[in-house]
């Protein structure tokens, strides 16, 4: 039975682990925001940790798959089995961390391919610290099972593999799109809220903490603050930083949300989504992206503005004063729309990257490395 529950874990755990791992390799970018966000000051508070996001998730993936891969080899049963419990251990105190005090709604363990709440997150962590506790109590039968030099060359050529994957995903972008902007997907439709397409909506409820007099401190929901007159007694007052709000419904969310193209304060949003044919170029964070890139891209496209009914938008977080500079310098002849960062880190990962639209519907994003539309003078559609 010990042995049966051991190899059991065993095949679950390294499945699972080379899974996830290879999910998120497919998307280093996303996964390094969301480790962004877990740094913030609202959540672990290490932002110093934020400027080594993406390397921190390259070696977490290809960490990731290699335990996955040591597990179900049998090799370096020690350095794995407590790699893998040590993992957990913080994994799962984060998780538990980000669902307890609504800190971050996806722990991105699975990426945009599947998306877990909190405490989905959470539930899954423990369910994986328990398999691994029977690994290490059942570690006497997790033995080698492979001659010796075939191991070291499945080893050798995991690894290969994770060192060219990840080097492609990062120059192109990722092979496998579940973002919520993938190609196929019609931008105005995805943003349609759950009244207009007559489904039902999630209900959200608003708590509120309230100071006691005696010190201590009450957890009302809204509907208790106004059915039961909380407001009418003066001896309790709202905590200012106590207030948040909680799905207590699940119901339709539209897939893309936060999304406006708003210039000098007028929405052209269906403008820039609906036209025959768009490009989107975007460039999330001016301070962060291959400023010669976004250069040669301005200029190429300058052309496209000039020589076909091709719509061209700019899309940035960047400041008005930022804009006017890269303006200034490439003689921009197509117009920028100041958007949510968060946003636009959905739509392309690459920083500046390009993005075509055909009626509405995403047809293809182009990493900077990629996004070549002159050739000898003469304008081209990268294939």
């Amino acid at each position: 039975m010990k042995n049966l529950l051991t190899q059991i874990s065993r095949v679950l755990v390294g499945g699972l682990f080379i899974f996830s791992g290879v999910i998120k390799m497919n998307d280093p970018v996303g996964f390094a925001f969301k480790l962004e966000e877990y740094f913030g000051e609202d959540v672990l508070n290490l932002p110093f940790l934020q400027p080594w996001a993406l390397h921190l998730a390259v070696f977490l993936v290809v960490l990731e798959v290699m335990l996955g891969v040591f597990l179900l080899l049998g090799c370096f049963k020690r350095f794995t089995l407590w790699s893998l419990a040590g993992m957990m251990a913080f994994f799962t105190f984060l998780t538990f961390y980000s669902a307890y005090f609504n800190k971050v709604t996806d722990c991105g363990c699975f990426g945009d391919a599947i998306p877990l709440t909190p405490w989905e997150s959470f539930s899954k962590d423990v369910v994986l610290s328990v398999l691994i506790a029977v690994l290490i109590w059942g570690q006497t039968h997790i033995r080698i099972w492979l001659p010796i030099r075939i191991n070291q060359a499945k080893m050798a050529g995991t690894l290969l593999f994770c060192a060219l994957f990840t080097n492609h995903v990062l120059s192109h972008g990722p092979v496998w799109d579940f973002r919520a902007y993938k190609p196929g997907t019609d931008v105005l439709v995805a943003m349609k809220s759950a009244e207009e397409l007559g489904l039902e909506a999630p209900k959200y409820e608003t708590y509120f903490t309230l100071s006691a007099p005696d010190g201590s401190r009450v957890e009302v929901s809204g509907t208790a603050y106004i059915e039961e007159k909380w407001y009418e007694r003066s001896d309790y007052s709202i905590v200012e930083d106590g207030t948040y709000s909680k799905k207590i419904a699940e119901g339709y969310e539209p897939p893309i949300h936060d999304f406006a193209i708003v210039i000098n304060g007028e929405d052209r949003t269906e403008e820039f989504v609906a036209a025959p044919q768009v490009l989107w170029l975007i460039a999330y964070d001016f301070s962060k992206a291959n400023m010669k890139e976004l250069e040669r891209l301005v200029g190429e496209l300058n052309i496209h503005v000039q020589k076909s009914s091709v719509k061209v938008v700019g899309m940035t977080s960047s400041s008005d004063e930022e804009i006017a500079a890269l303006v200034a310098k490439t003689g921009c002849r197509f117009p920028w729309a100041v958007m949510d960062g968060t946003a636009l880190k959905t739509v392309q990962r690459s920083n500046p990257g390009v993005t075509l639209l055909q009626d509405g519907i995403v047809q293809k994003h182009w990493h900077f490395n990629d996004a070549i539309f002159l050739k000898d003078s003469n304008l081209v559609w990268p294939e």
